[in-house]
Parts: C-alpha cells; sequence; structure tokens
C-alpha cells in the first residue's frame, strides 16, 4: 500500500541523517496521502542505519495501522493533529536539531536577523509555549500538535514553515515530506545564525520589515522572481 510513498518517506527520512539533523532516533518525516486519507511515517525507534522503505507505517486520521508490520513514530499523534488542521500541509518533519532545540529549550522566538531567514521564513519563527502538567500526563503527544496549533493562529504554516515547542524541539512544515526536511534544514542553520549573532552583538536587533517583505515576496509572492521560469 503506498509504496511509491512509503520510498519517499524513508529517503526523506534518511535525509535528516545526510543533513546532520539527527543522531540516533531522534527524529521522524511524515507525509500525507489527502486522496487516500491516510499518513506515511517512520517506524518508532528503528536505526536510521537499518530503515528501508518496506519499514514505513501507513496510518490513518484516527491513528489506526493501516499497513506496516511496526509500530509508527510516538510523534504519530502531533502529525496528525497538525494535517488536521491545515489542510495545505503535505509534509512535517520533527528533529531535535542542536542550534533550533537551544532555542526551544531557552523558549524564545528566533528573530527575524536577516536575507537568510526571510528567503524562507516570513516572520520570526514562533516558539509554543510549554505543555501543562495535565497536558503531559494526558495524551501528551496530541496535546504537543495542539500547542502547535494554538500558536498558529493568525499564521500560514506554509509562509512560517517551521516551530519550536518549548523544552522540545523543531516541527517543520512543507508541501510534502521533502521540503519539510528542507525547510528544518534551513531553520536549523538559520537558529545557529541567529545563536552567533547575539553572541557577537547581545543587542542586535531585528532587520528591517521592508527587508523581510522584498526578501520573501521575490521567492515567494505572486511577482516572484527568483529562479528559473
Amino acid at each position: 500500500m503506498l509504496e511509491h510513498l512509503k520510498e519517499k518517506v524513508c529517503k526523506a527520512n534518511l535525509d535528516l541523517v545526510k543533513n546532520g539533523l539527527v543522531l540516533f532516533t531522534w527524529g521522524n518525516v511524515s507525509e500525507i496521502d489527502r486522496g487516500a486519507g491516510y499518513i506515511v511515517i517512520k517506524p518508532s525507534g528503528v536505526s536510521y542505519g537499518h530503515m528501508k522503505p518496506e519499514d514505513m507505517v501507513v496510518v490513518d486520521l484516527e491513528g489506526n495501522v493501516v499497513d506496516g508490520k511496526l509500530r509508527p513514530s510516538s510523534d504519530t499523534p502531533t502529525h496528525i493533529e497538525l494535517y488536521k488542521a491545515f489542510p495545505n500541509l503535505g509534509g512535517i518533519t520533527h528533529t531535535h536539531s542542536t542550534y533550533a532545540t537551544a532555542w526551544a529549550q531557552a523558549g524564545r522566538d528566533i528573530p527575524f536577523y536577516g536575507t537568510t531567514h526571510a528567503d524562507y521564513f516570513y516572520g520570526d519563527i514562533p516558539c509554543a509555549r510549554s505543555l501543562t502538567q495535565a497536558e503531559v500526563d494526558g495524551d501528551y503527544e496530541k496535546n504537543t500538535g495542539l500547542v502547535i496549533i494554538e500558536k498558529f493562529k493568525g499564521l500560514n504554516p506554509l509562509e512560517v514553515p517551521g516551530v519550536l515547542v518549548k523544552s522540545h524541539g523543531v516541527f517543520a512544515f512543507g508541501k510534502d515530506g521533502a521540503q519539510s526536511v528542507y525547510h528544518a534544514t534551513v531553520l536549523e542553520e538559520v537558529a545557529k545564525m541567529a545563536t552567533i549573532t547575539e553572541t557577537v552583538n547581545n543587542k542586535a536587533a531585528r532587520a528591517d520589515k521592508f527587508l523581510l517583505e522584498k526578501h520573501y515576496q521575490r521567492k515567494h509572492g505572486k511577482n516572484a522572481y527568483y529562479g528559473q521560469k
């Protein structure tokens, strides 16, 4: 079932290792087939070094396994809530990449400091609040998704394709799994740049809003002119 999508999702997960975003089993990528109503996601706790397309797990939007011999990622309920809330999402990546997770642990949005950031994120990269003890003790992974959704009121996850969760890590978004990995990789690099920026100048100010507009719109706006036709 969904063999081509399993291949895509497996490759996207392996790209987390290739791009230096994960150690051991610290991350996962999923992609949704909206027509079928099914999600393909990495299995829980399986080493990237031994992972194959046939190991990917297919679940429905209620979390039921419909194909696969292994248990799906423990973060599956988070992915499900995000897919339900944001119909324009096609892929989700979760990582604990070093610099971005440091910002998450600090409970800080990543400020817009420069054009690399603006090329991909239309504003600061938000940090969602901590979960309460009741939320952690309850349906923890589902509640993680709900906290992200709460933070994204008024935001478009394809315009700001990444979020930090306080004391946890990173979720990045895309039109498919591969693009969500791409955005997770950019987010980690932007987090690294922001960390160094504040080390060099601990009073650094955000870059000008007109610079954000120029760089984001030239790449993503209706009159975008970056790249080839």
